[in-house]
C-alpha cells in the first residue's frame, strides 16, 4: 500500500427506510481543496432532521474558522487556505444528534481531535497525522425498524492494493454480543444486522484493518467507534417507594417535607433524561387544593399554606396523598411521564391540654373493700396515638395514708381511681381527693394546664358488718403434757369493730385436729377434754394449733377467726426401745461380737439418753452373753463362747435418764448359723433355744397353769 493511502468511513443513510430516521440525510461529503476558502462564501448545504421539527437545532464545526447557519449552509468566517483533510459537523436538538464528515480532497493535515473540538467524550479522536488509515465515528439511532441488515457506513481506501480485504473485529462483531456489525470485505461497507438499544450498550468499540489474501494484516487495526444515538424510549420511574413524609402541624410556610426523585434510563446528557416534577392531584383537597408545592427540578415537596391551616385538630384528615408526576424532555408535552404517590402525615404536637369532663366526681365504697371505685374522664383534642394525648394522673391532696392510687386506662385514657388499703367506716366515713391530669409529652411553650386539668373526687365509705377480731392473734399458752382432763388453758378475747352496733359475740371451736379442747360459747374459756400428748402426730415441734370462731349477732352475722398455739412441755412418759431386734452370727466365728444395738426415745432431753443397756436376769451357769456400752445411745452384744447352730432369744433391758426413769425389755433374736466355704446356712437353726432364765420362767408359767 502507498504510504499516503487513506481509508475513510462513509456514514450512509438507508434509502430503503421509509420511516423518518433522525440525523443528516447525507453524512459524507467530498470537496476539493480550493486555493482559498473565501469569507462568507457558501461551500455546501447540509440537511439534518430530528423528525420532530428541528426545535432548538444547533450546529458545531470542528474548525473554528467555519460556521453552519440555521439553513444548513456551511461557509468560512474568514479567508483561509489550510484546514486539514477532514472537517466534522455536529448537529443536535433535544430529540436527536448526528455527525457529518467533509473530506477535503487534496487537503493538508493539521493537529486537533474531535473530542477537543466538540468537548464530546463519546466520540473517537480525529486520526493522528501520518497514519495511513483514518476513521471517524459511526452514529446509529437506537430502535431502528426493519429491514436489516442496513448500511451505516463505508470504509474507503482510494489507494488500496489489489485483492486486499477489509476486516472488522471487536465486541459486536466477533466478540459477544456477536454478529451485530459486519463489513463487506471488498467494498468496505459497514452494516448493522439488528435493532440497537442504547440502554444496553451505548458505544461499540470496533477495529478495522486491511489484510492480504492470506489474512495477514497490511494496515491497522484502527479504532472505529459506533455510537448509539439515544431515543426517548424510557419513561421516568420512581424506584425508592413507598414515599412517606411527615410535617409537624403549625409548621411555617415553605417547610420542606420530603424529596422525591425519579430515574430515567435514557441518555443523561440529553433532554431525554431531563426530568421535571409536578403535583397532579392532592387528596383530600381541603382546606386548600394546593397545600403543597414540588420543586420542578429538585423534587422537594414543601408546604405553601399558612401555619394556621396546618392544624391537625381542624383538618378533615391529617393524611394527604399526592400524585407526583415526573416528565422527561424537561417537562415538554412530548416527554414521557411516570407517576408515584407521596403520603404526607400531619404530625401532632401537644398544643391542647387534657381537661376533665366535670369538676367533681362521686364514688362509694364498702369498708374493707379494695379495687377500682370510679373512672375519671378527660377530653384531649390531640392525636390519640401519641404522648400528646395520653394522660397521666396524680393525687395531689387527700391521701395521707396512701389508701388510694390512680392509673391510666390505656384504651380509654380514663383515670382509674382505686382503693389499695381497706377503708374503715368507724374511722372515717368520707374522703375527698384532689386529682390533676397532665400529658406524657410536655405542652408547647404557648399552652399551659388550666383549672380544668384538676378535679375533686368525693368518696363515701359504706358501713358493713365486720367480723369480730381476736386479740392477741395468735394466742399462746404453755402447759405440760398429760395434764388432767378439764384443765383450763385460757380465756380468749374478741372484740367487734362495729362499735356503734352494740352486738354480742359467741365462741365456737373451728379446728381441733386431736379433739382435745372445748370453749365456753359465752365467756370464751378454753379447757381440755382429753389428755394432751406432746408425742401425738397432731403436734408439730411441741406446738399444738387450734382455731376458734367469734360470731357476732349481726344480720347476717359476721365471723372472725383466732389461732391458739399450745406449747407442750415434755414429761418422761415414753420408755426407750432398741434396734435392731434380729442378729446373725457364725457357729465357728473367731470374732464373737454379735450386734451393735441402738436405743431411741420419743421424749425430749433430759428424759432420753444416756441409756443404760443390760441383759435381763442372765444366770451365772448360763452366762454366755455379754453387753458393753459404746456411747450414750449404743451398746455391743457379744458371745463369751461359740454356740451350736440354733435361734436364741436374749432379753435386753434399756433404761432412759428421766426422773423417774422408764425401762423397756425387748427380746433380741440371735441366729447362730453354719458358715462353710463362704456360705452362710441358717436353715438348720430352726429350733428355738432359750437362755436358762427363760427356761425357768417358762417352767414356772407351766406349773401355774396346772
Amino acid at each position: 500500500m502507498c504510504p499516503d493511502a487513506t481509508i475513510h468511513v462513509l456514514l450512509l443513510t438507508s434509502a430503503e427506510d421509509l420511516d423518518c430516521t433522525p440525523g443528516f440525510q447525507q453524512k459524507v461529503f467530498h470537496i476539493n481543496q480550493p486555493a482559498e476558502f473565501i469569507e462568507d462564501q457558501s461551500i455546501l448545504n447540509l440537511t439534518f432532521s430530528d423528525c420532530k421539527g428541528n426545535d432548538k437545532l444547533r450546529y458545531e464545526v470542528s474548525s473554528p474558522y467555519f460556521k453552519v447557519n440555521s439553513d444548513g449552509g456551511l461557509f468560512a468566517l474568514r479567508n483561509i487556505t489550510a484546514v486539514g483533510k477532514t472537517l466534522f459537523v455536529h448537529a443536535r436538538t433535544p430529540h436527536a444528534e448526528d455527525m457529518a464528515e467533509l473530506v477535503i480532497v487534496g487537503g493538508r493535515d493539521i493537529q486537533g481531535s474531535l473530542q477537543d473540538i466538540f468537548k464530546f467524550a463519546r466520540t473517537s479522536p480525529v486520526p493522528r497525522q501520518k497514519r495511513s488509515i483514518v476513521v471517524s465515528p459511526i452514529l446509529i439511532p437506537e430502535n431502528q425498524r426493519q429491514p436489516f441488515p442496513r448500511d451505516v457506513g463505508k470504509v474507503v481506501d482510494s489507494d488500496r492494493p489489489e485483492r486486499s480485504k477489509f476486516r472488522l473485529t471487536g465486541k459486536g462483531v466477533d466478540q459477544e454480543p456477536k454478529g451485530i456489525f459486519r463489513i463487506n470485505e471488498n467494498t468496505g461497507s459497514v452494516s448493522v444486522t439488528r435493532t440497537l438499544d442504547r440502554e444496553v450498550i451505548a458505544v461499540y468499540q470496533l477495529f478495522v484493518e486491511t489484510t492480504d489474501v492470506n489474512g495477514k494484516t497490511l494496515e491497522g487495526p484502527v479504532p472505529l467507534e459506533v455510537i448509539v444515538i439515544d431515543q426517548n424510549d424510557n419513561r421516568p420511574i420512581f424506584r425508592e417507594g413507598p414515599y412517606i413524609g411527615h410535617v409537624m402541624e403549625g409548621s411555617p410556610t415553605g417547610t420542606t417535607v420530603m424529596r422525591m426523585t425519579a430515574f430515567d434510563a435514557d441518555d443523561p446528557a440529553t433532554d431525554n433524561a431531563l426530568l421535571r416534577y409536578n403535583i397532579r392531584q392532592q387528596t383530600p383537597d381541603k382546606p386548600s387544593p394546593n397545600m403543597f408545592y414540588i420543586d420542578p427540578e429538585k423534587g422537594d415537596i414543601v408546604t405553601v399554606v399558612s401555619p394556621a391551616l396546618l392544624d391537625r385538630e381542624t383538618l378533615e384528615n391529617p393524611k394527604y396523598e399526592l400524585i407526583i408526576e415526573a416528565q422527561d424532555m424537561a417537562g415538554l408535552d412530548v416527554g414521557l411521564t411516570g407517576t408515584a404517590t407521596a403520603t404526607i402525615m400531619i404530625d401532632d404536637k401537644n398544643d391542647h391540654s387534657p381537661k376533665f369532663t366535670k369538676k367533681e366526681f362521686q364514688a362509694t365504697v364498702e369498708e374493707g373493700a379494695v379495687g377500682v371505685i370510679v373512672n375519671l374522664t378527660v377530653e384531649d383534642k390531640d392525636d390519640p396515638t401519641t404522648g400528646a394525648w395520653r394522660a397521666a394522673y396524680t393525687i395531689i391532696n387527700g391521701n395521707p395514708g396512701q389508701s388510694f392510687e390512680i392509673h391510666t386506662n390505656p384504651q380509654t385514657n380514663e383515670g382509674m381511681l382505686s382503693v389499695v388499703k381497706p377503708l374503715d367506716y368507724e374511722i372515717s366515713a368520707f374522703h375527698t381527693l384532689l386529682i390533676k391530669v397532665e400529658n406524657e409529652d410536655p405542652l408547647v411553650p404557648d399552652v399551659s394546664y388550666g383549672p380544668s386539668s384538676t378535679a375533686t373526687v368525693h368518696i363515701t365509705v359504706l358501713d358493713v358488718n365486720e367480723g369480730p377480731v381476736f386479740y392477741p392473734d395468735p394466742m399462746m399458752v404453755t402447759r405440760q403434757e398429760n395434764i388432767s382432763v378439764g384443765s383450763v388453758l385460757l380465756t380468749v378475747n374478741a372484740t367487734d369493730p362495729d362499735s356503734l352496733q352494740h352486738q354480742t359475740i359467741r365462741y365456737s371451736v373451728y379446728k381441733d385436729p386431736a379433739g382435745w379442747l372445748n370453749i365456753n360459747p359465752i365467756n370464751g374459756t378454753v379447757d381440755t377434754t382429753a389428755v394432751l400428748d406432746r408425742e401425738s402426730p397432731f403436734v408439730d415441734n411441741s406446738v399444738y394449733t387450734a382455731l376458734f370462731l367469734a360470731i357476732d349477732s349481726g344480720n347476717p352475722p359476721a365471723t372472725g377467726t383466732g389461732t391458739l398455739l399450745i406449747t407442750l412441755e415434755d414429761v418422761n412418759d415414753n420408755a426407750p426401745f432398741i434396734y435392731p431386734t434380729v442378729a446373725e452370727v457364725c457357729d465357728d466365728a473367731k470374732n464373737l461380737s454379735v450386734v451393735i444395738l441402738g436405743a431411741s426415745d420419743k421424749d425430749l432431753h433430759p428424759n432420753t439418753d444416756p441409756f443404760k443397756f443390760e441383759i435381763h436376769k442372765q444366770a451365772v451357769p448360763d452366762k454366755v452373753w455379754k453387753i458393753s456400752k459404746i456411747n450414750n445411745t449404743h451398746a455391743l452384744v457379744s458371745l463369751l463362747q461359740n454356740l451350736n447352730k440354733a435361734n436364741y432369744n436374749l432379753p435386753i433391758m434399756v433404761t432412759d435418764s428421766g426422773k423417774p426413769p422408764m425401762t423397756n425389755i425387748t427380746d433380741l433374736r440371735v441366729q447362730v448359723c453354719s458358715c462353710r466355704n463362704s456360705k452362710v446356712d441358717c436353715n438348720a437353726a430352726g429350733a428355738l433355744r432359750f437362755s436358762l432364765p427363760s427356761l425357768l420362767l417358762l417352767s414356772l408359767f407351766s406349773l401355774a397353769c396346772l
